[in-house]
């Protein structure tokens, strides 16, 4: 995957700070634009299609958590890396709940913040090898980026396709929390698998609703994709 072309919205309403992640992201050979506020972010979010967003969590008119939430009911799918001087897991787990894909910590590197970067975009964005992959009436589409429930389609965010991803293609066997959280989000919670859980519960509304349960719990162990079974 080659860097060029690839658009990248900072927001950060530090004006220093955001010219100086988007000066670094442009010698990276990505193409970055700036945001200094919620709304602005909403308004370059719907202009440019970026693909992927620098969020900071701390706006001066509102919450980068509630902006995250606002661009998934826009139907903006673009991976997002917030940015925050807050360094508890359960701010972490709270930015990942509702759309993140990773969590840097001010004061940081700009080295490190352009690792974070590809690292979530090579997560995220779909492997040229592309395969098919199908369970009872659920079909991915890794080249099309699409899953279809009886031939349906069903809008995921990047994070909820790779966890849909790894359930169907481990389908049968029953994944731990651990695995699946070393695997999605490549993070050690410290035992705190609740972002999971949630995950869990955002793919089982979507799935659910064209058709019967796939994910089924596994008390104390965590879960397995079976068609036609209870969820446990």
């Amino acid at each position: 995957m080659t860097d060029t072309g690839i658009k990248i919205l900072v927001v950060d309403d530090e004006r220093y700070l955001a010219d100086l992640v988007a000066t670094a992201l442009r010698y990276e050979g990505f193409e970055p634009a700036t945001a200094g506020s919620c709304r602005q972010a909403l308004e370059q979010a719907a202009a440019m299609r970026p693909d992927l967003i620098v969020l900071d969590v701390m706006l001066p008119d509102g919450s980068g958590l509630d902006t995250c939430r606002r661009l998934r009911e826009d139907g903006c799918e673009a991976p997002i890396v917030f940015l925050t001087a807050r360094d508890a897991t359960e701010d972490k787990i709270a930015g990942l709940t509702v759309g993140g894909d990773d969590y840097v910590t001010k004061p940081f590197s700009l080295e490190e913040l352009v690792a974070r970067v590809r690292a979530v975009l090579r997560r995220t964005r779909r492997d040229t090898r592309a395969t098919r992959l199908t369970v009872a009436d659920l079909e991915i589409d890794e080249e099309a980026y699409e899953v279809r429930r009886d031939g349906r389609p069903i809008d995921l965010t990047p994070t909820e396709f790779k966890l849909l991803r790894y359930l169907v293609a481990n389908a049968g066997r029953v994944l731990t929390k651990r695995q699946i959280l070393d695997h999605v989000w490549e993070y050690d919670f410290g035992g705190n698998d609740g972002v999971v859980q949630t995950y869990i519960s955002y793919l089982r509304r979507k799935l659910d609703a064209a058709g019967p349960p796939l994910i089924r719990t596994v008390p104390r162990v965590g879960y397995v994709v079976r068609p036609d079974t209870p969820r446990g």
